[in-house]
């Protein structure tokens, strides 16, 4: 039988993904390949590169030693095509495969470039989450809205975590309400775990510094898990440490302390590392021990049953053309301050520094501090996403686009969020501690010292007024900005209209 090629993707680090299930040690030639193509198509950041080149190598190594004949492209070699379609030709020619197995990636455009490649490429359905997108597509039709919460429900029922019989663990399927505390310093908060760098994760480090030096972001503090083994170290202490806080906390921000009791696998899960069914299945162990509180299992589990399960079925159920929607028109460039961190906000300054330096901040801070700023001033959203999609050492277009796109930018008009997810300083006073160092005044709300939230809240809801008044979650709040006097409103709105032209110039904010 002529040679195949298994083609591991660098998002696709599972020992038992389906085209190394589907493989033939005997006969097939497994590749991996970093390729300058999918290393700049989006602006990544360099902590973002140097794991997912240091976890290929791992992998590549692992499978070496499992008995796989492998065939590895560092990024500097010189036979390089420069992209993944080239490099799979290259190798069916020096191996002499008629065929390349594949699991499908999770990202449109490059479904559609191995779809048009010049050799036969086959994708087989990624079946390392819990809904396939057949699943999800089954689910989503003929509803009229896609609600998070109904599709979690069901994957409770599916999968039967966290349920008693038929009913939710606890006798509740959301805890919410439970989970909104702001947090207080801790010096006895315990630390996420160190990793060490050895000789392979040194060497991708100086590469990526080397090759892309002008890129986003800093390595010295370059501390993610790149195997199994560590990813499996990192889950252990989260659920020996910090699940137990983590339900109440999740929400909130302080200063000087990012990662709180955060669980930092996202970028684990996302490389396939590890598995969202046994990161589930270790904290409902915990929970069920009695290690833990329902709450914060809860909470946790629905991050991954739900949520990433959610928004995964979303990208592919919209197609293509999602990440082009602009429900809201809206077109202001991305003000600099988000890859300088050149702002008088405390909040934004320090979420833009904590993701500089640890290419790392946590769903609030994306949501509410630099999504909510750019969605309130009115920033085209393509150009949130594709810092979104670069900054983070967790994302990829399948995960990224429904949480900016429909979470946080509403610019899918709606698929995701049943209404924008914007807010004043109020929310941000009430669930961190940026605003006592801030140059602004979180009460003031209008004039030069002014919280900007505060001033553009109320003129992004009065501009976009006849799309959203009569959305029932919002119209109470029309009622309390009708109800101010006209020269408050004329006031916080010109107060407003002088932030936004500040933008447009690109002075500081």
């Amino acid at each position: 039988m002529p040679t195949r090629l298994i083609a591991v993707l660098g998002d696709q680090l599972s020992h038992d993904g389906a085209a190394l299930r589907a493989g033939d040690k005997a006969r097939d030639v497994v590749v991996l390949a970093e390729v300058r193509e999918e290393a700049s198509y989006a602006p990544h950041h360099k902590q973002k590169l140097a794991l997912t080149f240091a976890a290929m190598r791992r992998f590549a190594d692992e499978l070496s030693r499992e008995g796989w004949q492998v065939r590895y492209t560092k990024l500097t070699d010189p036979e390089n095509a420069g992209s993944l379609v080239g490099e799979f030709a290259r190798r069916a020619g020096e191996e002499g495969a008629d065929e390349v197995l594949t699991i499908a990636p999770g990202e449109w455009r490059l479904r559609e470039a191995f779809e048009a490649a010049p050799l036969k490429i086959r994708q087989l359905p990624d079946d390392r989450f819990f809904c396939s997108e057949t699943r999800f597509a089954d689910w989503a039709k003929g509803r009229k809205e896609l609600r998070m919460e109904w599709f979690y429900r069901e994957m409770r029922r599916e999968t039967g975590l966290l349920m008693e019989g038929d009913k939710p663990a606890g006798g509740e399927w959301n805890y919410d309400k439970e989970n909104r505390k702001p947090a207080q310093a801790d010096l006895f908060r315990e630390a996420a775990p160190t990793f060490r760098k050895d000789a392979l994760v040194q060497e991708v480090i100086e590469m990526v510094e080397a090759e892309f030096p002008d890129s986003f972001g800093g390595l010295d503090q370059f501390n993610w898990p790149v195997s199994r083994a560590q990813a499996l170290r990192a889950l252990a202490h989260f659920i020996a440490h910090n699940l137990v806080e983590f339900g109440p906390y999740q929400d909130a921000m302080l200063d000087g302390d990012p990662l709180l009791y955060h669980s930092l696998l996202s970028s684990s899960l996302n490389l396939g590392l590890l598995s969202a069914r046994e990161v589930c299945e270790a904290a409902e162990a915990a929970c069920r021990a009695g290690k833990v509180p329902i709450q914060s299992a809860e909470g946790f589990i629905r991050q991954i049953l739900g949520w990433r399960e959610y928004v995964r079925g979303v990208y592919f159920l919209e197609g293509p053309d999602y990440t082009s929607r602009n429900a809201l028109a809206h077109h202001r460039d991305l003000p600099w301050f988000y890859w300088s961190g050149e702002t008088d906000m405390a909040c934004l300054r320090a979420t833009v520094e904590q993701t500089r330096d640890l290419a790392y901040a946590h769903h609030i801070q994306r949501l509410m501090v630099t999504g909510n700023f750019a969605l309130l001033a009115g920033v085209d959203p393509a150009q949130v996403q594709e810092w979104y999609l670069g900054v983070y050492i967790d994302a990829y277009e399948w995960v990224e686009a429904p949480n900016t796109a429909g979470m946080s930018q509403f610019a899918d008009g709606g698929v995701v969020a049943s209404k924008p997810y914007i807010s004043s300083g109020v929310y941000i006073d009430k669930m961190s501690d940026y605003c006592a160092g801030c140059a602004y005044d979180v009460k003031a709300k209008d004039g030069d010292r002014a919280c900007p939230f505060n001033s553009l809240y109320w003129h992004f809801l009065d501009r976009h007024r006849d799309r959203f008044e009569g959305n029932m979650r919002m119209r109470m709040i029309y009622r309390n900005w009708d109800r101010q006097a006209p020269e408050t409103r004329k006031a916080k709105l010109e107060t407003a209209e002088a932030i936004l032209r500040k933008l447009d110039a690109g002075a500081r904010v």
